[in-house]
């Protein structure tokens, strides 16, 4: 009998414990082979499928191109494509040899109608060959942490080893995204781009239709090849949070997004981080000793129900600076932290003013002023 009872107070106490804690659907079922679901603020996966396995990841693969070439500096410099690099099969921007072209125009190119043409044109450009550039590739992806990826080509076409993890195309989009050039540019339904020999104006699709089928996404890049199948990743926002979505291998890619979307946004709640109080910032020299400082943005990340919402904080500045200092004037930042990973990293500004102290003029005449000075000399002696 007492073991009868202690089983049923155990199920009460497990009812009891279930009934405080909300219930979430389970993760919708997709076809894709691989995919990933993440918290673009924090990097928190909500739900994968195999989402560690390297699998070809076709077009996709120009983020990481993208991303390289908005990196580099100069995207509104003229010069002409490299003839070699631009003859290439598959997807195309139009390119022709000779043509004048800028970085920004590649990068339209390569987001928009996935132009395989414009990824090796890139690479040129940004590092003088296309093995070079790769080189380039794999260093950043090691530098992101993206342990299961090698890239072989600039566009995404198939080559030796060339292939990714959708946890690391996740990653990939994630840091992207904090680049404000790109976020532009991936979320672009078409776009006006002067290129040719002469440049004149045409215009590019982006071969992205979730940015028209469901609300609030914002980009970020189609694949396709026979290897990969159907590839896709994309972001969307919603009451200040961004989830990442990267499916490989998905017959119905469009639909697996939108379902995982809907899951994800049901799972996680909008969370403002709070700012830390009594910042301040000394200053020397000034009408006063230090200024106030105020967080220069609001940060806001999706926690999933039930999970820690503790954030870390870590404030980088000077240990003095000069007066005189301008309310607005940068001082230095505040990097959030969840669960050891940088959340975000936001300007910490001068909420006030502070006026340099003004110089006492000194008295008497320059000769007077000699024979202190020379006086204080000897007392110094």
């Amino acid at each position: 009998m007492k073991r009868w009872f202690g089983m049923l107070l155990a199920a009460v106490m497990l009812l009891g414990q279930g009934l405080q804690m909300p219930v979430h659907a389970e993760m919708p079922a997709v076809s894709a082979a691989a995919c990933v679901l993440m918290e673009a603020a924090t990097g928190r996966v909500l739900c994968e499928k195999a989402s560690g396995e390297k699998r070809p990841m076709a077009s996709t693969t120009k983020i990481m191109t993208t991303l390289l070439c908005l990196e580099s500096g100069g995207l509104d410099e003229a010069f002409a494509v490299d003839n070699a690099a631009i003859h290439v099969e598959g997807s195309s921007m139009g390119l022709q040899e000779n043509d004048i072209v800028t970085k920004r125009a590649l990068c339209f190119g390569m987001l928009l109608p996935s132009g395989n043409d414009a990824a090796n044109a890139a690479a040129v450009a940004v590092a003088g060959s296309i093995p070079d550039f790769l080189t380039l590739m794999n260093a950043r992806a090691a530098e992101i942490g993206m342990t299961q990826t090698y890239f072989a080509t600039p566009s995404g076409l198939e080559g030796e080893g060339h292939g990714a993890s959708a946890y690391d195309m996740a990653l990939l989009t994630r840091e992207a995204l904090r680049n404000e050039d790109f976020r532009d540019l991936c979320g672009r339904t078409s776009a006006t781009v002067n290129f040719g020999n002469p440049p004149y104006a045409r215009t590019l699709y982006n071969t992205n239709k979730l940015l028209g089928m469901y609300e609030g996404v914002i980009g970020v890049k189609t694949g396709f090849t026979d290897e990969a199948g159907r590839c896709l990743v994309s972001a969307c926002e919603r009451d200040g949070i961004t989830l990442i979505c990267v499916t490989l291998g998905a017959p119905d890619d469009w639909n697996d997004h939108m379902k995982l979307y809907d899951y994800g946004f049901s799972a996680v709640r909008p969370t403002v981080l709070d700012e830390p109080a009594d910042l301040c910032q000394k200053v020397a020299g000034g009408t006063q000793g230090q200024v106030r400082l105020a967080v220069g943005e609001t940060v806001c990340i999706g926690v999933p129900e039930g999970a820690s919402d503790d954030v870390t904080c870590r404030v980088s500045q000077a240990p003095f600076v000069f007066a005189p200092v301008a309310k607005g004037d940068r001082l230095g930042t505040l990097t959030y932290l969840y669960e050891n990973r940088i959340v975000a990293e936001v300007p910490l500004c001068a909420a006030e003013s502070a006026a340099a102290m003004e110089k006492k003029q000194p008295s008497g005449s320059p000769l007077e002023r000699f024979a202190a000075w020379v006086k204080g000399l000897w007392k110094a002696e």
